[in-house]
């Protein structure tokens, strides 16, 4: 399909969005954008957040995950990832049962107010810093693999620059978050998780029927070709199941839990009890939709394998991953279903190409939209302290938090053109490796207050055992395997964080 043809179906996608913004944000105030004036039906922000979740990464990166060997053995781990699922599962339910019933207890705008209650100002300054440095990198990334996709098969070939295709997604998202807020996320994420996974079932169907395949027969044809592999046993081995599960769950009450993007959709719901219903329902929806997008990712191999491409084993980095061959490219991780989907056996049927590209930005929007509209939320409550001012009126606060949006869109812009120079293969790698570093100190603090009643001494020295905490965790992973006969450390990483900042915590505080 012709590029041109799809950017007309992307520019029609954006401008049925800014339809519902418009609707959904008459009548909006400073609540309505920071809590969606706490009147969100569970049920719609259960399922927008589905979209949150998985974001365009999901969507693209976890099926090209299927190919990948790993550093550590010759066979395909090829459903691994899908032991980081099962840990996500449990993360939830210690966020539905431990950390939602503290936020509503005290009525909490941003989910930091609760370590300004608990230890002070240095505390609560500090997660909230370490919030906007982690959510600032997280969507970054998101961000930059679908304009990447976008820039690659549509933008590039009617000679638009890439930062020109950066700025311009950007500047939609802008649009339509930058008076309804919450409010209006709460409506545009159903929208496009809808679409989303809308777009994920017809792609499999499709290959099935192309295929004539059942599903029972597709699996049997992917264990022929060995890509069913979930559990890895090796203890020794980044991706050893105990390791990933436990990871896993840490991974989501941090990246969950503790994230004012995600439990600012969960805190605009009218009581705890909806609040919790929809962690729930969510996190069970979640795990199957994990689970077709890993089927998906196996079928996008044989359906490559059936209609002539090559395999071969090829590093990518440091690490093997397979790889299909076509007119001498090496396809490879993130760039597996966009090319599929995309034309490049030139096999698929041009709705498909439209399914897939309108899916995809569906993919991308909840999680870019929440993370732009959680870091003004976060900088104008938590670091200007703008609700807590008396000499601001209604009117002066909207136009700091307007002035705030613009300059957070301003940020992720540059931060998609310095995250283009260090791609890496695969984009959802490097996200779990990076949340290890940034919200590890939000776990260590977080969990001493939870769990001791010890004090803290507001100063500076709260911050300094956050910055430390994450060196040590880098100098410690890279010398791993030397220190430890070859042991390699990989999403633990987030849980050595969190101790380190629990126990340097511990070191300076006082008994009540």
């Amino acid at each position: 399909m012709a590029p041109s043809t799809l950017l007309y179906f992307v520019i029609g996608y954006f401008l049925v969005l800014f339809v519902v913004a418009w609707y959904t944000s008459r009548n909006s105030n400073n609540d309505s954008f920071f809590i969606g004036n706490r009147n969100s039906n569970w049920m719609l922000v259960a399922f927008g957040m589905i979209g949150t979740s998985l974001s365009g990464v999901t969507f693209v990166s976890v099926p090209g995950s299927v190919g990948n060997i790993g550093k550590e053995g010759l066979l395909p781990n090829a459903l691994g990832y899908f032991q980081v699922v099962i840990g996500y599962f449990l993360g939830y339910l210690v966020v539905a049962f431990v950390l939602l019933p503290l936020y509503y207890k005290l009525n909490l705008t941003s989910i930091y107010n609760y370590l300004k209650q608990r230890f002070g100002t240095w505390a609560y300054k500090t997660g909230a810093s370490f919030f906007i440095l982690s959510r600032t990198v997280g969507a970054t990334a998101r961000l930059y693999l679908v304009i990447n996709v976008l820039h690659i098969f549509i933008l590039s070939k009617l000679h638009i620059p890439f930062w020109v295709s950066a700025a311009v997604v950007l500047i939609m998202i802008l649009l339509y978050t930058f008076e309804g807020g919450v409010k209006t996320i709460v409506y545009t994420d159903t929208l496009q998780t809808t679409l989303m996974i809308v777009g994920l079932i017809v792609c499999i169907g499709y290959i099935l029927s192309h295929l004539n395949f059942s599903v029972s027969e597709a699996v049997n044809a992917m264990e022929a070709k060995n890509l069913t592999k979930i559990f890895n046993t090796d203890i020794k081995s980044k991706g050893f199941f105990l390791k990933q599960i436990i990871g896993g769950a840490f991974i989501t009450i941090a990246m969950t839990g503790l994230d004012q993007e995600m439990m600012q959709k969960n805190i605009s719901v009218k009581n705890l009890k909806d609040s919790q219903k929809n962690m729930l329902s969510f996190s069970v929806i979640l795990v199957f939709v994990n689970l077709l997008f890993l089927l998906l990712g196996g079928l996008l191999y044989l359906y490559a394998y059936h209609n002539g491409a090559g395999f071969r084993t090829i590093m990518a980095g440091d690490v093997p991953t397979w790889a299909f061959v076509q007119n001498d490219l090496n396809i490879t991780g993130d760039n597996l279903f966009p090319s599929v989907a995309l034309g490049l056996l030139q096999t698929m049927p041009s709705f498909i190409s439209i399914i897939f590209i309108i899916a995809l930005i569906s993919a991308l929007f909840p999680s870019a939209d929440g993370a732009l509209t959680a870091l003004t939320s976060t900088f104008c409550i938590d670091i200007l302290g703008i609700k807590e001012r008396d000499d601001l009126n209604e009117k002066q606060q909207r136009k700091i938090r307007l002035t705030v949006h613009l300059i957070m869109t301003m940020i992720f812009f540059i931060s998609i053109l310095i995250f283009r120079e260090i791609n890496s293969r695969s984009i959802i790698d490097k996200i779990l490796d990076l949340a290890g570093y940034t919200y590890g100190p939000l776990l260590g603090l977080f969990t001493f207050g939870i769990l001791t009643k010890r004090n803290l001494p507001d100063n500076f020295i709260i911050a300094l055992i956050a910055l430390v905490s994450p060196v040590i965790c880098y100098l410690l992973q890279t010398n791993a395997p030397h220190f430890f006969n070859g042991y390699v450390i990989g999403i633990e990483i987030l849980i050595i964080n969190g101790l380190l900042t629990f126990t340097g915590l511990l070191i300076i505080s006082k008994k009540q």
